[in-house]
This record gives C-alpha cells, structure tokens and sequence, in this order.
C-alpha cells in the first residue's frame, strides 16, 4: 500500500536515474513491470541488482518484433512507461514516444537521459543517480 498504489508503469531495464525512479516509485506503491533484456536471463546479474527490487519483471527481446509486440501490449493497459536508452533507440526499436502513445494516448511516456534528447552531447553517457 501507499500512495501509487493503482498505478501501472513499465520500466525498460536500464542503469543509473531509470531503475532508481522504479525503485522509489514501487516502493511508494506503484505496480512495476520492468522489461529485462532476454540476454540477461540465467547470467546472474539481476541477483546483484538492488535497484530492482519492489517488481515483477519479464525478459523480452526488443530486436525482436514479436518481443516489441509485447512490450506494446503492456503499454496499452500502463499509466507510465519509463526509459532511459540515449536519444533515437526506442525509436529504432519500435517503442519511441510516438508508437506507445498511438497505443494508449493517456499514457505518460518519462525518459531520462544525461544530456537531453538534442544538442552536441545528447548521444553521449552522463548519468548516475541523480
């Protein structure tokens, strides 16, 4: 219980801002589905991750249409989906903005990136918890 309780998002595995605003906002109440990257299945590392607490969690291969297909059908019944890959990957995935919200326009689309989504820096890494 608590004060997001009610409220559906699904987080697309990354590292740093993204797994910790999941953290925090399931520890707060709200239903976390977090989409691991099917690479990651049986290596170990979700064991070691203490941001990933707090949710359910899927392993999806997004190069994969049918894995983007399911990723879309979590977003039609979301409130929020977040995501914090550098400027122009969800778009070359099938998952930009534009799509997700075509499937459910209530949806909160939250992206965090280290340097914006335009500029000289936007392609590069920059981001710890902050």
């Amino acid at each position: 219980m608590g004060p997001l309780t009610g409220l559906r998002v699904v987080e697309l595995q990354g590292i740093g801002p993204g797994p910790f605003c999941g953290m925090m906002l399931a520890d707060m109440g709200a239903e976390i589905i977090r989409i691991d990257r099917s690479a990651a299945v049986g290596s170990g590392a979700r064991g070691a991750d203490v941001l990933a607490r707090g949710r359910k969690s899927i392993a999806v291969d997004l190069k994969n249409p049918q894995g983007v297909e399911t990723v879309l059908k979590l977003v039609e019944t979301a409130d929020v989906l977040l995501e914090g890959f550098r400027p122009g990957v969800t778009e070359r995935l099938g998952l930009g903005p534009d799509v997700c919200l075509e499937r459910n326009p209530k949806l909160v689309y939250g992206r965090m990136t280290g340097w914006g989504q335009t500029g000289t820096m936007a392609h590069a890494a920059g981001h710890d918890i902050n």
